[in-house]
C-alpha cells in the first residue's frame, strides 16, 4: 500500500505544532490534522507568564501564531478537519476524516489535547451558549457590567475570574471546598482583587433561568442549607479530561483515559507516538506539552528511518 504521508498529527495544540515542526523541519512529509482552532487550551488563555523567552507575557492565541508561522516556514501541512477513525497496526496506518476520506500514513503522532469537564447538573447543557460558559477570554466581553460566577478552585478558574475583573461588575469564585488548590501567587492576586468574592464550601446543585442564565442553586456544605445565588454567567472550570474517545479500544490508556507512553513518547504501537496534555502523566503546562512534541517528532523521524534502511 502506497501512503500519502511519512507522519500525520493528530491534534494542533503546542505538542502538534511543536511536532510538526521538527519533523517538517526533517524533510519528513507531514500533514497535522485540527478539527477546531490552532493552540488547543493554550490559544484560549488571555496571557502566558511562565513560558520562556516571554519576560513580559504572551498572550496564547500569539504564542499559537508564531508556532505555526515557524511550522509552515518548514513545510507542514495543515488540515482543518477532523479525525474519526484511526487504523494504527502494521506498518502502514490509516486516517479516516470526517468527510470519509482516508489518509495513509507510515507514522501517527497522537496529540489529542484534553476538555473541560462538565458538572452535570440541571441547566448546565441547557444555557450553553446562553450564559454557560467554558471560556472566560471568548465570553467574557459578553459580561460587561454584569455580575459572573466561577466554578472551581484550581489555577484555571482563579486565572478565569481575574480575567473577568475586566468587564464584570462582580465575579463569585464558588468552590467545593474551604481551600483553593491554585498557585499561592494566584491566589494572592484574587485575595488583593475588591471584585472578586470567595464562596468556598459551596456545590452548584442547577443552573436556572428563562432565555438566559439568572441564577445558580448552591448548596451550602456548612450549613447544610440551599442558597440562590442571582449572576448572569456561569464559567465553569473544574478540570479537564481527555480527548482520548478515538483510540479507546485500540491502544493502551491509563485508568482515567489518558494515552500511556515511555520517556520517548512511544505508544504499545509500533510507528504511533503521543505528547501533549492527552499523555498520562501530563502536567499540563505548554513548556512541557512543547518539550514531548519535540521528542515525538525526533522519535518518529528514528522511527521513519528504522522502516527505510
Amino acid at each position: 500500500m502506497s501512503h500519502d504521508y511519512e507522519c500525520v498529527i493528530v491534534g494542533g495544540g503546542p505538542a502538534g505544532l511543536t511536532a510538526g515542526i521538527y519533523c517538517a523541519r526533517a524533510k519528513i512529509k507531514t500533514l497535522l490534522i485540527e478539527k477546531e482552532n490552532l493552540g488547543g487550551q493554550i490559544a484560549l488563555t488571555d496571557l502566558v507568564e511562565n513560558y520562556p523567552g516571554f519576560p513580559e507575557g504572551i498572550s496564547g492565541k500569539e504564542l499559537t501564531l508564531r508556532m505555526k508561522r515557524q511550522a509552515e516556514k518548514f513545510g507542514l501541512n495543515i488540515m482543518r478537519n477532523e479525525a474519526i477513525n484511526l487504523y494504527m497496526e502494521g506498518e502502514k496506518k490509516i486516517v479516516t476524516l470526517k468527510d470519509k476520506v482516508d489518509i495513509k500514513t507510515l507514522s501517527i503522532i497522537l496529540t489529542l489535547g484534553v476538555k473541560h469537564r462538565k458538572l452535570n447538573v440541571p441547566g448546565e447543557k441547557e444555557f450553553i451558549n446562553r450564559g454557560v460558559s467554558y471560556c472566560a477570554t471568548c465570553d467574557g466581553p459578553l459580561f460587561e457590567g454584569m455580575d459572573v460566577a466561577v466554578i472551581g478552585g484550581g489555577d484555571s478558574a482563579v486565572q478565569e475570574s481575574l480575567f473577568l475583573t475586566k468587564f464584570c461588575r462582580r465575579v463569585f469564585l464558588v468552590h467545593r471546598r474551604g481551600k483553593l488548590r491554585a498557585k499561592e501567587y494566584l491566589q494572592e492576586r484574587m485575595f488583593s482583587n475588591e471584585k472578586i468574592v470567595f464562596l468556598p464550601n459551596r456545590v452548584v446543585k442547577r443552573i436556572e433561568g428563562k432565555d438566559f442564565v439568572e441564577r445558580i442553586i448552591l448548596f451550602n456544605k456548612e450549613k447544610e442549607t440551599d442558597e440562590e445565588l442571582k449572576v448572569n454567567g456561569v464559567f465553569i472550570f473544574i478540570g479537564m479530561e481527555p480527548n482520548t474517545d478515538i483510540v479507546k479500544g485500540k491502544i493502551n490508556l491509563d485508568e482515567r483515559g489518558y494515552i500511556i507512553t515511555d520517556e520517548k513518547m512511544r505508544t504499545n504501537i509500533k510507528g504511533v507516538f503521543a505528547a501533549g496534555d492527552c499523555r498520562s502523566g501530563s502536567t499540563g503546562q505548554v513548556a512541557v506539552a512543547v518539550g514531548e512534541g519535540c521528542i515525538a517528532g525526533m522519535e518518529a523521524e528514528a522511527y521513519l528511518s528504522s522502516i527505510k534502511s
